[in-house]
Parts: structure tokens; sequence; C-alpha cells
């Protein structure tokens, strides 16, 4: 009796540590693809801020034209915005100094 209570806590032993070496292994496979996902918000993060700004050595002269067509219509207090074209067009030249000439000029 003792011999089979035994053995059957060795089986539940033994899978339960397969059980958790698959789960380790699962998380080590999918953290590739989370870093990997991670990197491109941080990314896509940087690249809605915009370009670099440097208030004493920036110049350029940049010319925005915005072209929009639309209607919108009111049905049954039902509001429905339909756009036909929507664009943004910037024109122009913009140049920004090394950063070391800003702090340290020559």
């Amino acid at each position: 009796m003792f011999i089979k209570l035994n053995r059957r806590r060795g089986q539940s032993t033994l899978e339960y540590a397969i059980l958790i070496s698959v789960v380790i292994a699962a998380l080590l496979a999918m953290a590739a693809y989370l870093k990997r996902g991670l990197q491109g918000k941080y990314k896509e993060s940087a690249d809605d801020i915009g370009e670099a700004f440097s208030p004493g050595q920036t110049t350029g002269s940049i010319t925005v034209t915005t072209d929009y067509s639309g209607a919108e219509t009111n049905k049954a207090g039902v509001q429905t915005t339909t756009i036909s074209k929507d664009q943004t067009k910037r024109t122009g030249k913009m140049s920004v100094a090394a950063e070391a000439s800003e702090y340290w000029p020559k």
C-alpha cells in the first residue's frame, strides 16, 4: 500500500515539473515577440513627438497646405461625416544644427 502511494506522489511531482517547464519555455519563446512589440511602440511614440528642435540653432521655412473636402448630414438625430479628400502637404527646408554647436560654440 505504501509503495503505490509513493509512486503516485512521484508521478504527480513529475507531471507538475513537466507542466512548469512547458510554461517557462512558452514564456521564454514569447519574450522575443513581446520585446519586439514594445520596441516598436517606443519607436512609434518617439516618431510621433516630431522633428528635433533646437531653439537657438534651427533655421528654415516650412509651408503647410491642407486640402480637405467633406460633408456632414444629420438624419433622425444621427450625424454622419463623409470625407472625400484629406491631404496635408509640407514644403520647404528646415535645418537643425548639431547639439554640440549650440552648447559649445566655436
